[in-house]
């Protein structure tokens, strides 16, 4: 990778950042309304003031590449953001800032992502259907996974997708039972709140389409998280089409 593409890679993660940062200044409101129901009413203040001391931090860096703006932003949001967000989301990004080492691409775009899910689950205790941010997380880092390397999509395509997917997810967080986090002590009276945290996350996902579209000068498509192609029901890959024998009755 030239010296030229490691500055451009590092200004459009200082710009995502930047992007984020005014997002989630805009919903700060709405977030701890949707945490006041559930929590401690202070993911959107948390939140707001954490991403606007990274967005500050990754400005005062002098010409960076995209692993150490990651990696800036990570330690910012764990010094800054109270309460479990600031590990959530900040010791994740610190962990998976390492895939960037090369710079941007898809491949690597994908690495940072699965490593970033998985430190959120580890360091969260937390898995899909336990009303947390993984629920909107996990879908969005799968349909891009499967999207890049299976369907072999444009990068901001995939990327589409992979917010489509969150915001399902985020959806998903409401008619079900909070099991982790503060949440989790409300029991089945949980049921019916939106996940701020899963909320958040849509967010940022939105944010990074929204630059990573405009850094590329194309818009975003028309699209959603399904799949455009059909799953092999062969596990040796060959398509069921209905030919093969019938078993014979015994």
């Amino acid at each position: 990778m030239t010296e030229e593409r490691a500055t451009e890679d590092g200004a459009a993660v200082v710009a995502a950042v930047e992007a984020v940062a005014e997002r989630l200044e805009d919903e700060r409101d709405h977030l701890t309304q949707l945490d006041s129901a559930i929590g401690d009413a202070d993911h959107g203040g948390n939140m707001a003031r954490g991403w606007a001391e990274a967005a500050d931090a990754a400005r005062d860096l002098d010409d960076p590449d995209a692993e150490t703006v990651a990696k800036t932003v990570g330690k910012t949001l764990m010094a800054e953001v109270g309460g479990a967000s600031g590990p959530l989301f900040g010791g994740s990004l610190v962990f998976a800032a390492g895939e960037l080492d090369g710079g941007i691409t898809p491949e690597t775009a994908v690495a940072f992502a699965e490593t970033y899910l998985e430190k959120v689950e580890d360091r969260g205790d937390a898995r899909v259907g336990d009303q947390t941010m993984v629920d909107a997380l996990t879908p969005a880092v799968h349909t891009f996974k499967k999207s890049v390397e299976v369907d072999d999509l444009d990068p901001i395509e995939a990327l589409t997708k992979a917010v489509d997917a969150a915001e399902r997810g985020v959806a998903f967080t409401v008619p079900i039972r909070a099991r982790k986090g503060r949440a989790s002590y409300l029991g089945w009276r949980s049921v019916g709140h939106q996940d701020p945290g899963a909320t958040s996350t849509l967010f940022i996902l939105e944010e990074l389409l929204a630059v990573a579209a405009d850094r590329l000068g194309v818009d975003a498509p028309e699209t959603d998280a399904a799949s455009p192609t059909i799953p092999d029901d062969d596990p040796d890959g060959a398509a069921d089409d209905g030919s093969a024998a019938a078993p014979e009755e015994s």
